[in-house]
């Protein structure tokens, strides 16, 4: 796979984005959309990817800032099995940008999601942000090396 940053509203981007909401509707009921601005990662210290498989786009990944030393890591999707991959791509990146930490928020539901990321060892954190209160969202942190 091949990963190359990329605006969000670029075709091959909403390409998979699109397929990404599809997977996340029929996984979890929801889209995901309502937790995802394109300008968020537009903004400094921010990047959207969109990895490749044979110049087809099969994953995306985002990141943008909650602070200073804090990245969230959002719309993270890949096919064929190339999930940690993406994810060791993104956490790269958001070192370079100088972040020290990886915050996410998915769906309990998503049991995959949640199976996925306990993999990669991001631990369980109190909710934060607009997840706070919220029984249907689970949060991890990874701090990075």
């Amino acid at each position: 796979m091949k990963i190359f940053e990329c605006d969000p509203d670029h075709p091959d981007a909403k390409c998979v984005l699109s397929r990404l909401s599809e997977t996340l509707l029929e996984a979890v009921g929801d889209t995901g959309q309502s937790s995802f601005d394109a300008d968020d990662v537009r903004q400094t210290r921010s990047a959207f990817f969109v990895g490749y498989d044979d110049d087809i786009p099969i994953a995306c990944g985002a990141l943008r800032p909650i602070s200073e030393g804090i990245v969230e890591l959002n719309r993270m999707y890949a096919e064929k099995g190339l999930g940690s991959l993406l994810l060791s791509a993104l956490e790269e990146h958001a070192t370079s940008l100088g972040y020290s930490r990886v915050w996410l928020s998915t769906r309990v539901a998503n049991r995959k999601a949640v199976h996925f990321y306990k993999k990669h060892n991001y631990k369980q954190l109190a909710n934060y942000g607009k997840y706070a209160g919220r029984n249907n969202s689970i949060c991890f942190e990874k701090i990075l090396s």
